[in-house]
């Protein structure tokens, strides 16, 4: 049985003794006072922080996926909820208990490692609370049922970073240094530490809230010292290394480029969707959207949006000499399923497919493709995004190098066969499908635009459906992404179209009667709306009208509940309409 990334083990019920010495302590039970004095006991307890981690990252679709059904938040249809699961503290309570009880531990090395553990779940708890909700409040103690500190406000999100700023860096400090894929580690915190302080440097930066310079200095500062000291490194061997990250069974106990990763077994029903989410056709549908295609470079590191006739071209000569990662992150001719011995190519099934541009990052053997049936293990935390969080960190300070690229961005593209970025030649010649403001991000400005531009478009393509975007897409103010059209791939018009270039056509654009007799059995036939009628590319919700609101929308609002249990200490978020006094 595969390493589960949280241990279950039997419930441990803790309970505080009573003054009444005639009453005996139930035998199936542990006080706090009696327990955590071993390392077996702190592990126990400390296994259930791992659930604050997240269980999926596939089913993102931000602006850079096309589903069925929009989320509440690229439709802008989110209201004010009485309650929330994302407004729960909880964990925040077990995590504090935890460490209050911690000095019980007999080993001094126990005690300082377990620490570090706890107080990096809590600085990712309240990384998690701060990117949702901006301010909120600060608690590092348990709080009595009959305690006023029940009632308190919300704490600035420059005082809450600052306080995750000491937990991370504690657990960096004293987590263990040895490799373990399942288990949180110096490392794992190191990426970590760079994930949130780009996050937070770059949304104060583009917000306008100040003191974003020393957020972004810790992110390079941390992500350095991965690059430089971690024993991780990206894989390369391999005729799809970057594809193999996403479909395996089972990662090595010591990964070469997966820092953490979520474990998944069948053995103990422990399971997720992702074959079937990509790959049946009454998931959503998934596909990623044109203009997020379009980004994709040419081998030679020129862009495709820069060859004439780009906007129309045919599938087939579309994907030719792109970026490896291209063929490795949709169906493209010459694709064909994990374990197929046969080697048939597959084409893309516009029937489980929104845009014609059907994803198979994640997807593994045939066998996984009912409902709930996929046990590839999850990568959470990759060397690659550190790699990324030091260019944009650096790109962002106005203190990238050419030497910084080469040590990052340049060892990304290489993997994809993709000509490296020359800082020089990025700033002076911006991409203009990047600066504009409805293909790219029309308010990055700067002596670096260019190469911010680049970095972002190599985030986008390198961390594709692993739950990123649409929170690179807050940080960066972009929200309006959002409200812009969703269009797939093109057609040039009535005809049989053979998209795996096998030889044989896969599908059919008709006008009028249905021509059965002419589609072969493999096929697939879609109800399609595209731009000029009977050609043109495909275009998404078109029933839909979004909107995004700027002055509201980055952040959720807060449940009234919570505002009301609170007696009005704790506020609204700007722009929420709650109907409360």
């Amino acid at each position: 049985m595969k390493k589960l990334l949280y241990i279950l083990s039997s419930v441990l019920i803790l309970t505080v003794s009573g003054c009444d010495l005639l009453v005996r302590e139930p035998q199936d039970r542990l006080s706090p006072e009696s327990f955590f004095k071993t390392e077996t006991e702190c592990q126990l307890f400390s296994n259930e922080f791992y659930t604050l981690l997240p269980s999926t990252i596939y089913t993102e679709t931000a602006d850079v996926i096309a589903v069925s059904t929009l989320s509440e938040e690229v439709s802008g249809m989110r209201t004010v909820p009485a309650t929330s699961s994302a407004w729960n503290w909880d964990k925040l309570r077990d995590i504090n208990f935890f460490l209050e009880h911690l000095h019980q531990c007999e080993n001094a090395d126990v005690r300082a490692e377990y620490e570090a553990l706890a107080r990096f779940f809590r600085a990712f708890f309240y990384f998690e609370k701060v990117k949702r909700f901006g301010d909120v409040p600060w608690v590092d103690h348990t709080i009595a049922a009959d305690s006023d500190e029940l009632y308190m406000g919300r704490t600035p999100r420059k005082e809450v970073m600052s306080h995750v700023l000491e937990d991370i860096n504690y657990a960096i400090q004293y987590l263990p240094v040895e490799q373990s894929t399942y288990r949180i580690n110096k490392w794992a915190a190191l990426a970590i530490k760079s994930r949130i302080f780009l996050f937070e440097g770059t949304f104060r930066k583009y917000h306008g809230l100040g003191d974003w310079e020393s957020c972004l200095n810790e992110a390079a500062s941390a992500a350095e010292i991965f690059m430089k000291t971690s024993p991780y490194s990206l894989v390369t061997v391999g005729e799809t290394p970057y594809l193999d990250l996403f479909n395996q069974d089972i990662f090595p106990e010591s990964h070469q480029e997966i820092v953490l990763a979520r474990a998944y077994s069948t053995v103990i029903k422990l399971n997720h969707n992702s074959n079937n989410y990509f790959t049946a056709t009454t998931m959503g549908r998934p596909g990623i959207m044109k203009d997020i295609i379009n980004q994709y470079l040419m081998t030679d590191g020129s862009r495709f949006t820069a060859k004439s006739g780009y906007a129309k071209m045919e599938f087939e000569d579309e994907v030719k000499n792109r970026d490896a990662r291209l063929a490795q992150t949709i169906r493209t001719p010459g694709y064909y399923r994990k374990g197929d011995t046969y080697k048939t190519s597959v084409a893309p099934n516009m029937n489980a497919c929104e845009t014609g541009y059907q994803i198979i990052k994640f997807v593994s053997e045939i066998q996984y493709d009912d409902y709930n049936a996929s046990e590839s293990d999850i990568p959470l935390i990759r060397a690659a995004e550190v790699y990324l969080n030091f260019a944009e960190a650096k790109a962002e300070l106005n203190k990238i190098e050419q030497a910084d690229l080469d040590a990052s961005i340049n060892l990304l593209r290489s993997r994809a066969g993709v000509a490296p970025l020359n800082l020089t030649v990025a700033n002076n010649t911006p991409d203009p499908y990047l600066t504009s403001s409805e293909t790219g991000y029309a308010n990055v400005s700067g002596n670096n635009q260019g190469v911010i531009l680049e970095i972002r478009r190599e985030r986008t393509v390198e961390l594709m459906c692993e739950g990123h975007r649409y929170w690179d897409i807050m940080r960066w103010k972009e929200g309006k992404r959002f409200t812009r059209k969703f269009t797939g791939m093109y057609f040039h018009g009535v005809d049989d179209y053979d998209l795996d270039s096998d030889g044989e056509n896969d599908f059919c654009i008709y006008d009028g009667e249905e021509p059965n007799n002419k589609i072969p059995a493999k096929a697939s036939i879609a109800s399609l709306n595209l731009t000029e009628g009977t050609s043109g590319n495909i275009v998404r919700h078109t029933t839909y009208k979004r909107v995004w609101q700027e002055d509201r929308d980055y952040l959720y609002p807060i449940p009234t509940d919570d505002i009301e249990l609170t007696f009005g200490a704790i506020k609204q978020n700007p722009g929420w309409n709650d109907g409360m006094n």
